[in-house]
């Protein structure tokens, strides 16, 4: 079983559209909320990997929305490592709204390990092996 890491976050009316629900690519932030903050509970902020010169850009991502969340609303992000590849990491995201548990959104974003030059790259071997321990 994947390990999941889980992050709520509070809707703010600035994420939400004139109808009062949560703009749709608002969910990609909250995905990236998610896959930050996955990182950084293993010990690796991309702060870190930056400085090491490696770079993780989305070369894919998808969304499927369920539900809809409203301002106010506090949402509960989890993350998981759904496939780890040569050189690239692809997370599963769900969101669901606290409140009664309803899925709101899921989906996926891919990404690719790049160098300094910003060139397609293995991940390294110590990455790898932390994001393997969790799938």
């Amino acid at each position: 079983m994947n390990k999941m890491h889980e992050i709520k976050t509070r809707v703010r009316y600035q994420e939400t559209d004139q109808m009062g629900i949560v703009y749709y690519a608002n969910f990609f932030t909250y995905f990236e909320m998610g896959r930050t903050e996955y990182l950084r509970n293993l010990g690796l902020p991309y702060s870190e990997l930056e400085k090491e010169h490696i770079y993780f850009p989305v070369t894919e991502a998808h969304c499927k929305f369920r539900a809809p969340a409203l301002y106010d609303d506090i949402l509960i992000i989890q993350t998981s490592v759904a496939e780890l590849k040569h050189a690239t990491v692809e997370f599963s995201h769900k969101v669901i709204r606290e409140r009664d548990q309803k899925l709101v959104a899921e989906g996926f974003s891919k990404l690719a390990c790049l160098n300094a030059s910003r060139k397609p790259s293995p991940m390294p071997e110590k990455l790898r092996k932390l994001l393997q321990e969790t799938t």
